[in-house]
Parts: structure tokens; C-alpha cells; sequence
């Protein structure tokens, strides 16, 4: 009996695994014809997406893209930056606009299913929080009863304020609004007195008011919310290389290989080192990409925590620590699965 169903089950996955490779839609060889990545990033997030005057893109969203663009061409310049607001951020992807999605979006079953995407992995561990002005004198969440509160429509943050409240019998006025720049404007302007988003965002946000050091985020954390990079359901081989660009980057810092060592890495006898740069085993070539794939990429842009601390890190305008994004023997819960 189990071996009749260990055959049946061997069946099914077969099954399923030949039609998910007929409904393939071949992204890759898209990408490499038109010899550019198309990635959908926000409109302006100080450290994950922002774009100056001369029209160049920074960030650690903007990284990650710059990263996979550099596993495919062997060069990071090679991806274009599609800004998109929170209400058109699936749909974009969804129709084809974008390639992959790296804009500070939160994994849910509900998107999976409602989107038809797939996310690739947790880039950044994160958690809703409220960022108030210091004159408040507020100490906690639990003291927000009858506050005006601002937020951006389309995201989770939304249902995550209303179920808290709701839940801590708070009442409050909602001001939303259809993007982060309105958020901010109204919010700046007293419409309300409240700012609740991603705690990583409010740390951005914060340095683009004209007195940062007017405002504070309270202590309070009241989600989860795995920030990640996103695609389409309909081809498994680009989802495997979008996955494993974010584990290459994690497997990278573990093993001490950085865009400074990555010269004596390549000539490193360690085996775990010599399969993530490229110079034992051929892990490249089943995902059509060149033996050399994860070096490309962590010489583009580093490994994770590089790009961690360039962009958001205590080294940066922002200064968030690292806390659960810090390795797993680190004290974090960034773990991947080896190469």
C-alpha cells in the first residue's frame, strides 16, 4: 500500500510539474532579448528606492534588481527602474509591465492567490509601527485613543491598524490616502497626528520631514510583515532565479565572501565557497545563467549585509539596526539554504 501510494503521489507531482513547465512563459529569454531587466520599485523610499536629480536609482530595493540584472548579464546597469504606488504594484506585475517586483511589499497567502504571484524569499523582516510628533508625549500604542490616523490604501497596513484598534478598543479616524507622498503631506500638514506604516519606512520617511527630530516612532510593533522580491506564477525557472539571488547574497555573507574578498574567494578550497562562486559544480547552467552567476552578483552590489548597511544600516542615513535580519548565527533569522 505505501509504495502504491508513494508511486501515486510521484505521479501527481509529475503531473504538475510537466504542466508548470508548458505554462512556462520563458522570462528569462524575454529579458536577455530585450537585453535589460524591467524591475518595480516605489515612487521614492529613502534607502530601498530612490531616484536623484540626475535620474540615477539608489536603495536597497534598487540593489537587489541591480543584483539579479548582474547574475543574468554579468552586469548590473542592465535593468531598468518601473516606480509604481501600492494599488498598481501586483497588477503591474501581474500584466507583464515589470519582471520582478523589489518594493518593500509584504508576503501574504491572500496576494499569492489573489495576484497569481509568487514570493521569492524575505529580503528584509519587518513590522508595522506609528511614528507620532514628540509634543504628543506618548510612550506607547495604547495610548493613541482618539487619534487622526494617516495611511496609505492597497497595503496591509490598513487591515493591521484596524485590527489592533479594534482589538484594543481605540478609536480613531482614518485619513488615507493613495500614495506615500500625500501620506507624508498630510501628515506634515496636522491632518492627522499619526503615521502608521512599516517600521523601515517610517525610519525613511522621517528623514524627509523638514524637522525629523520633531517626530519619533513609538516602541510598539504590531505585525509581521516579510518584505520580499515577487513574480509571476507562470515560470517556475525565473521564480528559481530570483529565489536564489537572495540566497546567494545571505550564503555569501555567512561564508565571508564580499565584493572586496571576492577575488581570493575565487581561488578559495573551501567546497561550500568554491560552489557559490562558480568554481566547482556548474549551478548556473540549469537556470540559464553562467557558472559564475552568484559571483557576478556579489561583485555587482556585495553580499546582503554590504547592501544591508550601505543602504539602511547604522552606516547609513537611516540607521536601522540590523535586529532580525541579522544572520541566524548571528543572532537574526536570515537563514538560506546553501547553494
Amino acid at each position: 500500500m505505501r509504495a502504491l501510494t508513494q508511486l501515486l503521489t510521484a505521479a501527481a507531482f509529475g503531473a504538475i510539474a510537466v504542466a508548470a513547465s508548458g505554462a512556462q512563459a520563458g522570462t528569462l529569454k524575454t529579458v536577455q532579448d530585450r537585453g535589460k531587466l524591467l524591475c518595480g520599485v516605489s515612487q521614492g523610499l529613502t534607502g530601498f528606492s530612490m531616484k536623484d536629480d540626475k535620474g540615477q536609482w539608489t536603495g536597497f530595493d534598487v540593489d537587489f534588481c541591480r543584483a539579479v540584472a548582474a547574475a543574468i548579464f554579468n552586469d548590473p546597469s542592465k535593468v531598468e527602474f518601473v516606480p509604481l504606488n501600492a494599488s498598481e504594484r501586483f497588477d503591474a506585475l501581474k500584466d507583464k509591465k515589470i519582471d520582478v517586483l523589489s518594493r518593500n511589499s509584504t508576503w501574504t497567502l491572500g496576494r499569492e492567490n489573489q495576484y497569481g504571484i509568487l514570493f521569492a524569499g524575505v529580503t528584509y523582516y519587518d513590522g508595522q509601527g506609528f511614528l507620532v510628533p514628540k509634543s504628543r508625549n506618548l510612550q506607547g500604542a495604547l495610548e493613541l485613543n482618539d487619534s487622526k490616523v494617516c495611511v496609505e490604501t492597497g497595503t496591509t497596513t490598513e487591515v493591521n491598524l484596524k485590527n489592533y484598534f479594534a482589538a484594543n478598543n481605540i478609536n480613531y479616524e482614518l485619513v488615507a490616502s493613495p500614495n506615500v507622498a500625500e501620506v507624508v503631506e498630510n501628515y506634515e500638514a496636522g491632518k492627522c497626528n499619526v503615521l502608521t506604516s512599516d517600521a523601515s519606512q517610517l525610519f525613511s520617511l522621517r528623514t524627509q520631514m523638514k524637522k525629523p527630530s520633531d517626530h519619533m516612532i513609538l516602541p510598539d510593533i504590531i505585525s509581521k510583515e516579510p518584505l520580499g522580491p515577487v513574480v509571476r506564477q507562470d515560470d517556475i525557472t525565473w521564480f528559481n532565479i530570483v529565489k536564489w539571488v537572495n540566497f546567494a547574497l545571505l550564503d555569501a555573507e555567512e561564508l565571508g565572501v564580499s565584493s572586496k574578498t571576492l577575488d581570493e574567494a575565487m581561488q578559495s578550497q573551501k567546497p561550500a565557497v568554491k560552489r557559490l562562486v562558480g568554481t566547482e559544480g556548474d549551478f548556473g547552467t540549469p537556470l540559464g545563467l553562467s557558472k559564475s552567476w552568484a559571483a557576478n552578483a556579489v561583485k555587482a552590489v556585495g553580499n546582503y549585509g554590504e547592501i544591508f548597511d550601505r543602504n539602511v544600516g547604522t552606516h547609513s542615513k537611516l540607521g536601522i539596526p540590523r535586529g532580525l535580519n541579522e544572520l541566524w548565527n548571528e543572532g537574526g533569522i536570515q537563514y538560506a539554504p546553501p547553494i
